[in-house]
């Protein structure tokens, strides 16, 4: 008996698993999960689709979120949310109540919810800072995959300042990449530290079959923490704009297209756009190069207050970056001449 006690400490210290059956880091584990996963909710969704003789039928949908205000207010993903036309949350307990939709960042994939619970109080989960974050740090995902109510997965920080491409083309940059599981339902919770504050909100995973294979991707808090101030105060994300429809030039395209150099060429610019005010000038004739047919005759974007541009993507990285009522200096080659254009920067119309 003597001996099998002693082989039965042995193991414990050799794996470091204490006498009583739990290690630290599933303490750890324990505790964040008892203390925070009240704040995950499941949220519901119904769409209208449109069967083949057109007939309207309605199409169910779930996916997380997370309480982080006590007066309602829950962020999840945009895409869980987009064109839904009914949102039902449902609480730790059981407990449903039906949703208001407060505003949506189609280009940050987030939008802000709001449940009017009468008073009744609610569990909020904290906001961390993700600009403190490392690789190989441990990070814990509560959500309610396939369906099941609050199901935690723990993994690392596998990768910082990924770039992940949203539904409308745009990219969303500084993006958190976890091998912790993010599976179908866990879209739109919250990414914790081992403090239980929200690091990330899970967004997206990276696989060939649909399910996880350990490339998850969550967007940073600072990101969510800006974008949800300017949800509650005004319902959508003010951006800048140039006020342009821009191709992008690249370093085999410029010489058949007549161009000095890579960039992004202007083909239209919208009336009464900062661009338009600016002078800036769109395109004149079509031309073809390769198979691409290109408006041509227009500016070319080659710098943004001397960084360079060579592509959309660039362009795209360097306006977010901007605020609205900020002057800028566009480099710009017309016809040969380089140019240089101050252009104000305003508020992208919301038709846009």
């Amino acid at each position: 008996m003597a001996h099998l006690l002693y082989i039965v400490f042995f193991i414990c210290v050799l794996f470091s698993i204490p006498a009583g059956g739990l290690t630290p880091d599933e303490e750890v584990n324990i505790r964040v999960y008892r203390e925070y996963s009240s704040a995950v909710v499941n949220i519901s969704t119904t769409i209208v689709a449109y069967d083949f003789f057109y007939n309207p039928v309605p199409e169910k949908g779930t996916g997380s979120g997370a309480i982080i205000d006590e007066r309602g207010y829950i962020v999840t993903n945009y895409h869980v949310v987009a064109n839904a036309r009914y949102l039902e949350i449902t609480l730790h307990d059981g407990t449903k109540y039906s949703a208001e939709l407060v505003g949506v960042a189609p280009q940050d994939d987030l939008a802000l919810l709001k449940i009017d619970t009468g008073g009744r109080p609610l569990k909020t989960i904290p906001f961390g800072d993700s600009s403190k974050l490392k690789v190989g740090q441990k990070v814990l995902v509560i959500g309610n995959p396939f369906g099941l109510e609050r199901t935690l997965t723990v993994g690392i920080i596998s990768s910082l300042g990924r770039k992940l491409r949203t539904e409308d083309g745009r990219i969303i940059r500084g993006v958190i990449q976890t091998d912790a599981a993010i599976n179908p339902g866990n879209s739109g919770g919250p990414l914790l530290d081992t403090e239980g504050r929200m690091i990330g909100v899970s967004t997206a995973i990276f696989s060939p079959v649909g399910a996880n294979i350990g490339i998850g991707f969550a967007i940073p808090v600072n990101r969510v923490k800006r974008v949800v101030e300017e949800l509650m105060e005004k319902g959508y994300v003010a951006r800048p704009w140039l006020g342009i429809k821009g191709q992008d030039v690249d370093e085999r395209l410029a010489p058949l297209l007549g161009l000095p150099q890579p960039g992004v060429l202007i083909a239209e610019v919208f009336p009464n756009s900062p661009a338009h005010k600016a002078g800036l000038m769109g395109g004149t004739h079509y031309m073809r190069a390769g198979n691409l047919l290109f408006l041509a005759g227009g500016d070319l974007i080659v710098a943004i207050n001397g960084r360079p541009i060579k592509t959309m993507d660039d362009l795209d990285e360097i306006m977010d970056e901007l605020r609205v009522g900020q002057e800028i200096t566009l480099t710009v080659i017309r016809r040969g001449r380089t140019v240089k254009k101050r252009l104000l920067l305003e508020e992208m119309p919301q038709r846009f």
